[in-house]
């Protein structure tokens, strides 16, 4: 689920607005508020600069403060999009995540602060993402049993910040929803106490009405699950259209726009969004715009071989990627596989026509 949970860590940032000092209350300091809001927002769209000015407002008002450690991780998350193991900047990444962690637990009874506790979930659950998405089995094994833990800590707060609920909607929905997915994993689902899809979906909505810094990702949570858990595209629709018109800079949200756009076959939107996206020069989606672009000339023009040429040129951007570019990876070899079985459909129609047969319609 990637970036889903990234954004995740912005929940534990209207936190700080409230201080250090235990018991501070942040809704008694709008100021902070909408200045937290603001460079949270600036991540999500890309605005690096502008998201770097608001921490560093953050950091001299909090200097040493645990979430900034997990603001830093969160903006190099983005900024490095989509961050491998095999970067530089990944070990800055899991540095920081990991002192935002240490500090959160300094104290004797961290885990029953909500504060503490919320960011050090938040902390986890970004690097949880990282190491998912990259395949780090080993890492993902280690963290899971203590992460587990917190996340059902949470579910003794989730009344005092809405932005808890995101967490407690993500295990309702997922413990439940996974193993039905993933029959492999439903002896180990068995070891955890039960879900509820219902329930989850509807915290997972109370978030995105309600959370304060977690609008954002609670929507891009319930248009993941939409398309890939739920196969409602037209509600998806609804949740992916909301994140990208909030972020149209933020590439991970427009891509997600751009695949729902073409499950519902509406080629001309995604035509426009596509061309509103030439240009681009990181490789990753640049690799998803050509991905794009053949769909566009296979599925709307049915010009099989530019559609091929822009397929390969896209696997040839993804490669490098690994274990990130594997989703658009499968969707460009089955496009050439849906290519290759028509013109193999064509060749045999031919033959079957010279030989008197009915000819096939091929679309």
């Amino acid at each position: 689920m990637p970036g889903l949970i990234v954004a995740g860590v912005s929940a534990i940032i209207f936190l700080l607005a409230g201080g250090y000092e235990g018991n501070a209350q942040l809704l008694n300091d709008s100021v902070a508020v909408n200045l937290v809001k603001k460079g949270i927002g600036r991540i999500y769209n890309f605005q690096f600069r502008l998201a770097e000015d608001v921490l560093k407002k953050i950091d001299s008002k909090y200097p040493g403060h645990p979430v900034t450690y997990v603001y830093k991780g969160m903006m190099i998350y983005y900024q490095n999009y989509p961050l491998t193991p095999e970067t530089l900047k990944s070990k800055s990444f899991e540095s920081q995540l990991w002192t935002s962690i240490k500090l959160s637990e300094s104290e004797d009874g961290w885990e029953n602060d909500p504060e503490n506790l919320l960011i050090d979930l938040c902390a986890r659950g970004l690097l949880m993402l990282f190491y998912t998405e990259n395949n780090m089995n080993r890492e993902v094994i280690t963290m899971t049993p203590s992460t587990y833990k917190c996340l059902m800590r949470s579910f003794r707060f989730d009344s005092l910040y809405p932005d808890f609920k995101c967490f407690t909607g993500l295990y309702n929905y997922y413990r439940e929803a996974y193993p039905e997915h993933h029959p492999v994993y439903k002896t180990i689902a068995f070891l955890f106490p039960s879900g509820d899809k219902k329930k989850g979906l509807k915290e997972l909505n109370y978030a995105a009405k309600n959370a304060m810094v977690m609008q954002a990702e609670a929507v891009s949570m319930l248009s993941w699950i939409s398309i890939h858990y739920e196969n409602d595209f037209i509600k998806a629709l609804n949740y992916s259209k909301t994140i990208y018109d909030s972020y149209p800079a933020n590439l991970y949200f427009k891509g997600e726009y751009l695949k729902n756009l073409f499950l519902l076959r509406k080629y001309d939107e995604a035509e426009a969004l596509i061309h509103s996206w030439s240009g681009e020069n990181n490789p990753y989606f640049k690799g998803q715009l050509f991905i794009f672009s053949a769909l566009l000339q296979e599925k709307k023009y049915h010009n099989y071989d530019q559609a091929e040429k822009f397929y390969k040129e896209g696997l040839s951007y993804l490669r490098g990627f690994k274990a990130r570019g594997m989703e658009f990876s499968v969707y460009g070899n089955k496009g050439l596989e849906r290519i290759k079985d028509l013109r193999d459909g064509r060749q045999a129609d031919k033959k079957k026509k010279d030989n008197g047969s009915d000819e096939i319609d091929l679309g």
